[in-house]
């Protein structure tokens, strides 16, 4: 979904939601979980190497997590309501197919699945809804997942800030490259052979 957007738009929308602070990033995170493309990841990221205490890190960690999860609620509500209807005109049928045997095969590991990684989030919550899941199982795999996805790199930031940066040398670069080369190859073909198994 995020091909339909440019990342001129990306840019301009994580710098107004920044100058908003903490608020900024709850809409962003939960908007991104229900309707629109732009993942709140960088603007996470930025406002964790501007935090200024341990706090201000969880602070950022918590409102992207319980903002995104509240998004993805909104999201499941969609579904219930509007489901078919919005997935047939914003997501491929592919997508809509391989969302459906991943929410009917894995349930909450699945939505952990998306939660955690690049599958679209919305449309998983938009299929949970119209599926009618249960949502205290949605809402637990939702934050545990969401927890992961902005808490590690919270983590890793925070404790290292600006020095993982400036240690991107292009040896490092290169390794961390194939290491997630590594990570992306096998899940990619997982996720196009859901529709084969």
């Amino acid at each position: 979904m995020s091909s339909i957007v440019s990342q001129e738009m990306i840019d301009s929308a994580i710098d107004w939601a920044d100058g908003l602070g903490l608020i900024g990033l709850a809409i962003l995170s939960s908007t991104e979980a229900a309707l629109q493309p732009i993942p709140p990841d960088p603007l996470v990221w930025n406002m964790v190497l501007d935090a200024d205490s341990g706090m201000g890190i969880m602070a950022v960690v918590a409102v992207a997590v319980f903002s995104s999860v509240m998004g993805a609620i909104g999201g499941y509500a969609i579904g219930m309501y509007a489901g078919g209807w919005l997935l047939e005109r914003l997501v491929s049928d592919s997508n809509i197919k391989r969302l459906s045997v991943l929410m009917e095969r894995y349930g909450a590991a699945g939505i952990f699945i998306a939660a955690v990684s690049p599958i679209p989030y919305k449309a998983l919550a938009w299929i949970a809804g119209a599926g009618r899941m249960d949502l205290r199982v949605f809402i637990a795999a939702g934050i545990f997942g969401r927890g992961i996805r902005f808490g590690i790199p919270g983590f890793l930031l925070g404790v290292y800030g600006e020095s993982i940066i400036e240690s991107l040398n292009w040896i490092n670069f290169s390794i961390m490259a194939l290491a997630g080369l590594m990570f992306v190859i096998p899940v990619t073909r997982w996720w196009v052979s859901l529709l084969d198994e």
